[in-house]
């Protein structure tokens, strides 16, 4: 598996910029939006399951779930950038992942930020 199934984050250019610090050198803050967030919820199929519960008693790399997880934080990020973008931002500040158990069937992914209008220093 290539390292693309391993990762996560934008490409070059996004139309709105996820940071997780609280600011943008050489920007400013022109406007809050507010929060934002994406969430998603995965079960693990059966097949999954039973090969993670065999791979955990020799150890090492659980690749399947973490492919899984890698996709399930992707969608989760897309879907706040496009709650994001819904609002009117070009940014997102203080970008964070939340990851819990839900009801023991699955996992929740949840992807939250401070929705903002950010322009360079030297603008209007």
């Amino acid at each position: 598996m290539g390292i693309d199934e391993y990762g996560g984050g934008q490409g070059p250019q996004p139309d709105v910029l996820v940071l997780t610090t609280n600011d943008v050198p050489g920007y400013r803050v022109r406007e809050v939006l507010g929060e934002v967030f994406g969430l998603t919820v995965r079960s693990r199929h059966l097949g999954s399951q039973i090969g993670a519960g065999l791979k955990s008693m020799v150890g090492g790399e659980l690749r399947g779930l973490t492919k899984t997880l890698v996709q399930t934080r992707n969608q989760a990020m897309e879907r706040l950038v496009e709650q994001a973008r819904a609002r009117g931002a070009n940014g997102v500040l203080a970008f964070r992942f939340d990851v819990t158990a839900a009801a023991d069937i699955g996992t929740e992914v949840c992807a939250y930020g401070t929705a903002v209008v950010i322009e360079p220093e030297d603008a209007g």
